[in-house]
């Protein structure tokens, strides 16, 4: 039996509260060996539904508070470009049903899902009518299929794009509320000029009901833009969904980190991994992001659940997976049960570690 409705979005926000919206599909099911690493189509959601309705009951487990509709990267110049475009509507519409199921078997919000298309174009001014055809025919559906709790419109590299993204769900998805975040690469600028800074504060003027960063960009190096734009006055809630890398001054978002083992190859995609953060490093960015004032929180590529899970505890909750959180007391030989044999006192273990 499904459960009642939970509380919106913009109602929770009102009351202060914070939401969490697990992402990182694209790249934990290329890590599980269901999409391919590149094109980052996610084929799998026609390929293997029951392997998506997984991921989402598993990341609700581990304490997201939406289950975000598996539909990144599943518009049509993607679709072009692998030529897949006859699956466009199908991979479109049962990532809708496959959320819509989850989230009311678990109580949690449901979002719909619309991203960067990869086809601005400073130069030619074409690309806008085409971008308006995609995000239309997404958003579309998402209301065919009975609408959402709300839409992320995520990760955009330009100004433009952005703002069109968040037109078109306005036009499109009237009455739904959005939330709009970008991907920013070195600089403090878009592709297209904007100032990172003036960009959400445009967007916000817009009517996005949250904006901020998703992607890209490591806790470290996104936290500072969102205090900025604290310090600048933007009261729209902000997002705070970073990649679980450790980017730096240098190397501030994830697409430049170099395999310092191999010539300094540039590691992005498959050699993140000694880059990644620990737990209580997202929990510990958690904490900072929330003292600032950031109410919606995430993480992005490279997200698994363990890491949601280090992000609900750090705000003081305990979702159904921290039944399993660690407890070092019963360690063999870490532990300080008194019931335990204390093998410091064993000669067979003397010097072992």
């Amino acid at each position: 039996m499904s459960k009642p409705r939970p509380k919106g979005l913009l109602a929770r926000l009102q009351d202060d509260e914070t939401v969490i919206c697990a992402e990182g599909y694209l790249f934990e099911f290329e890590r599980r060996g269901y999409l391919q690493a590149g094109g980052y189509v996610p084929e799998v959601v026609i390929e293997h539904p029951e392997l998506v309705e997984g991921l989402h009951r598993e990341f609700v487990h581990a304490g997201s508070d939406v289950v975000l509709a598996f539909t990144y990267y599943a518009h049509r110049e993607k679709m072009r470009i692998i030529g897949r475009e006859a699956d466009l509507e199908k991979i479109n519409r049962t990532a809708l049903r496959l959320a819509r199921k989850v989230a009311d078997d678990t109580g949690t919000l449901m979002a719909g899902n619309i991203c960067n298309l990869n086809i601005y174009d400073q130069a030619d001014p074409s690309w806008e009518g085409r971008a308006h055809a995609m995000f239309k025919e997404q958003l579309e559906w998402i209301m065919e299929e009975g609408g959402c709790d709300f839409i992320l419109a995520e990760t955009f590299f330009a100004y433009a794009e952005a703002k069109l993204a968040l037109e078109c769900v306005r036009k499109y998805a009237k009455g739904i509320p959005v939330v709009v975040s970008f991907n920013l690469k070195r600089g403090d600028d878009l592709i297209d000029g904007v100032l990172i800074q003036d960009a959400l504060r445009r967007l916000a003027e817009a009517g996005a009901d949250v904006v901020g960063l998703n992607c890209g960009r490591g806790p470290a190096t996104t936290l500072p833009v969102l205090e900025e734009a604290k310090q600048n006055g933007i009261e729209t809630p902000l997002a705070f969904v970073p990649v679980p890398y450790r980017t730096d001054a240098e190397n501030p978002n994830f697409m430049t980190l170099k395999d310092v083992n191999d010539n300094g190859k540039i590691a992005f995609p498959l050699d993140l991994d000694p880059w990644l953060c620990s737990r209580s490093q997202i929990a510990s960015y958690t904490r900072k992001a929330h003292a600032l004032g950031v109410r919606f929180m995430g993480i992005c590529c490279g997200n698994a659940s363990h890491f949601t899970r280090a992000m609900a505890e750090a705000l003081g909750r305990q979702p159904p997976a921290s039944r399993y959180t660690a407890d070092m007391s019963k360690h063999a030989y870490y532990g300080t049960d008194p019931t335990l044999i204390d093998f410091n006192t064993q000669e067979v273990c003397k010097n072992k570690f």
